[in-house]
């Protein structure tokens, strides 16, 4: 896996698109050993020869994107229809709103097609995409049409309130598109626009290093960055990469279950997919429901499933044995780590195994557990090809083996392709980023001698006691181990004497309850001296309902630290 041979034309009997597809249209330029195109649209130089490659009767018949509602609508695209209808998008985009190539549009819309089409037009009329979840307020919302200075936005009837409830404040904003069955007074509505327009339009020609998208980080400190994306990091980079975390070939269909705000969607269910001529399955998911996912899983040839650590905790709560899937063959985590109870768990259920991955919305994937790789639990995994990650001390000295520091990947003498292109307007933190050679995640962990990676925790969230340093999620998982948890987050807690220590928030199982705290307590305080180092046991501990987090799934640590400590 390791040493992977030169790609032939076909993967598994499947055809396959190379980079060298692309290098034979464009003047290729040299990045270190590798050769990269001058020139890049994913749209044209992907998408379209995928399209080509259908209609010569070359790919299988599944389509190429394939959308429910879970009350009987369905939409299937091959990659012909997904052209025609996303031409139609772009001249709505041009010709009716005026966007010119390099403007930005920010889409906030849930798991609908239309949010597809969108994502296609604007690789097609080169207009930077910002997404956004869907759970925005109007607060949210103001502080990224003014900090993007975007001159479009399209949403639905939800967040159409509160787009015009601040919308007198953003003077770049002129354009306002919305996705609904009705009108509304100010707004252009998509749906007329687009199936009345012409699917006569040309690809603009962009260049890799171009804008593509820009998200606004999903952090649990600090007010959101805009991370910008280019043409080669998102679009050009998997067809570098291969078939390094998704290895998928075009009979497969991959189910995301990320929020499209989230660039986790993004590489998971746009541009690495359709790299390989895959099905794109998306389920409208109003709310994620337990039983909802199950039941999609049994009844649609889902082979890969990708989702947040909480879908797996949510999941194996219920009794998985009365549940078939007949197609499932690939199950991958992402956003924070997963428990190793989790995935044995779901494992002795399913016969599958959970393979995790690590990234963050400036580096994308750069670390996973490979199809075929051995799966350490608490591991995730290896770097990535493309990507030189080391663990570094805080002069970026490379550590040894199994000596904590921080999670960097190399980016000079030569930056990794897929890493992103800087912080919009930003240039302070842009810097503060990387030092030495290498981009800093921030991020705390180690890697053993066969180098698998693992994840201790957020640098700030490193809880030193008595002069013992803390990761929260060995206690988290320890905690998570006794049937009474749910779920749990660890965090500091001043204390008098040793300075700080351990406090672990409880959400219990729903067959337990805390009218007997002070013995549950005990209890929990003992199995989690008896899991890990005694040192790291809770010292105190609250039970609550929920935890709060991000829309991506990540515990907010903060949140809880700030409670903490009165901030």
């Amino acid at each position: 896996l390791w040493n992977l041979k030169p790609l032939n034309r076909t993967f598994h009997g499947h055809p396959r698109l190379l980079a060298s597809d692309v290098y034979s249209q464009y003047e290729p330029i040299r990045r270190g050993e590798q050769e990269i195109p001058k020139y890049f649209n994913f749209a044209s130089d992907v998408l379209d020869k995928w399209s080509e490659i259908e209609k010569a009767g070359k790919r299988p018949s599944n389509p190429a994107f394939w959308w429910i509602n879970g009350k009987g609508e369905e939409v299937k695209w091959s990659f012909e229809e997904l052209g025609f209808l996303s031409r139609k998008v772009a001249n709505v985009l041009t010709i009716v709103c005026g966007l010119q190539k390099g403007d930005r549009i920010i889409v906030i819309l849930p798991r609908v097609p239309e949010w597809w089409l969108v994502n296609v037009a604007c690789m097609r009329a080169g207009i930077v995409l910002i997404p956004g979840i869907s759970q925005l307020s109007a607060k949210d919302i103001l502080y990224r049409l003014q900090a993007s200075k975007a001159t479009c936005i399209i949403t639905d009837d939800t967040l159409a309130p509160a787009v015009d409830s601040v919308a007198s404040e953003c003077q770049f904003l002129k354009t306002k598109l919305i996705v609904s069955n009705g009108s509304r007074e100010g707004w252009l509505n998509f749906t007329d626009l687009y199936k009345n327009q012409s699917a006569d339009h040309s690809c603009v020609k962009t260049r890799i290093q171009d804008s593509m998208s820009i998200f606004f980080t999903s952090g649990t400190t600090g007010s959101p960055k805009m991370t910008e994306h280019s043409q080669g990091s998102l679009g050009f980079r998997p067809l570098l990469s291969e078939r390094y975390w998704l290895d998928l070939t075009p009979s497969d269909m991959i189910w995301n279950t990320a929020d499209t705000g989230w660039i986790l969607t993004s590489l998971a269910s746009v541009f690495d997919p359709w790299v390989f001529g895959s099905c794109i399955f998306i389920h409208k998911l109003p709310q994620i429901e337990s039983a909802a996912i199950l039941n999609t899983l049994c009844r649609f040839p889902i082979h890969t499933l990708v989702g947040a650590p909480t879908l797996f905790r949510m999941l194996v709560q219920n009794d998985l044995s009365s549940y078939k899937f007949m197609n499932l063959k690939h199950c991958m985590s992402g956003g924070e780590p997963l428990n190793p109870e989790v995935m044995e768990h779901w494992k002795s259920k399913t016969g599958l195994d959970i393979h995790e991955v690590y990234g963050q919305t400036e580096t994308g994937i750069i670390c996973s557990v490979f199809k075929g790789m051995k799966i350490k639990p608490g591991s995730m995994g290896k770097a990535a090809p493309l990507y030189d990650v080391q663990i570094v001390d805080k002069n970026t000295n490379i550590l040894p083996p199994g000596q904590q520091g921080e999670i960097a990947v190399r980016s000079k003498p030569i930056r990794p392709l897929g890493l992103f292109s800087e912080y919009v307007d930003n240039p302070k933190k842009t810097a503060e980023s990387e030092h030495g050679d290498f981009y800093l995640t921030g991020d705390k962990g180690t890697m053993d001698e066969d180098g698998y990676f693992k994840f201790f925790g957020r640098d700030d969230d490193i809880i030193i006691s008595s002069g013992y340093r803390i990761g929260p999620f060995e206690v988290e998982s320890a905690l998570i181990e006794h049937p009474a948890v749910a779920e749990a987050a660890v965090v500091s807690s001043p204390d008098p004497l040793r300075g700080e220590v351990v406090k672990a928030f409880v959400v219990l199982s729903p067959s337990f309850s805390s009218s007997d705290t002070e013995s549950l307590i005990c209890d929990l305080q003992g199995h989690v001296k008896k899991t890990t180092a005694p040192y790291k046991y809770p010292r105190k501990v609250e039970f609550v309902q929920e935890l709060p987090k991000t829309v991506t799934g990540k515990i907010k640590r903060n949140e809880l630290r700030n409670k903490e400590w009165g901030r």
